[in-house]
């Protein structure tokens, strides 16, 4: 079973950037899509972006196309959440899942397997 422990959050001013890793640990981590989801106070759970087994299929929710950038490193079991221009319409815990097989081109449309985690708070403030 994959297990996936996310970092990377923290504070940061509108237009600053940060990185989020997703770090598994667990069999076979390099044949599944992993996808990062996002949680703001008192709004639904959203899919933020997901990466294929290989990467080299990616797809973004439309509120973060052209500002954030997923990619992987499979040699260390690591899936990354480059942010840059945040605002504070960013602000959430992020969460990353495995998503199986598929990186849909809907990221909320995936199927989601294992629980969540405790995620990684990324603040934008003013």
């Amino acid at each position: 079973q994959l297990q996936l422990m996310e970092s990377g959050g923290g504070l940061v001013q509108p237009g600053g950037s940060l990185r989020l890793s997703c770090k598994a640990s667990g069999l076979l981590f390099e044949h599944y899509a992993i996808g990062w989801f996002r949680q703001a106070p008192g709004k639904e759970r959203e899919g933020v972006s997901c990466i294929n087994d290989s990467g080299d299929t990616t797809n973004y929710a439309a509120s973060v196309k052209g500002r954030f950038t997923i990619s992987r490193d499979n040699a260390e079991n690591s899936v990354y959440l480059q942010m840059n221009n945040l605002n504070a319409e960013d602000t959430a815990g992020y969460y990353c899942v495995n998503l199986g097989l598929f990186c849909k081109e809907d990221v909320n449309a995936a199927v989601r397997y294992g629980a969540w985690g405790h995620g990684t708070q990324v603040t934008v403030y003013t």
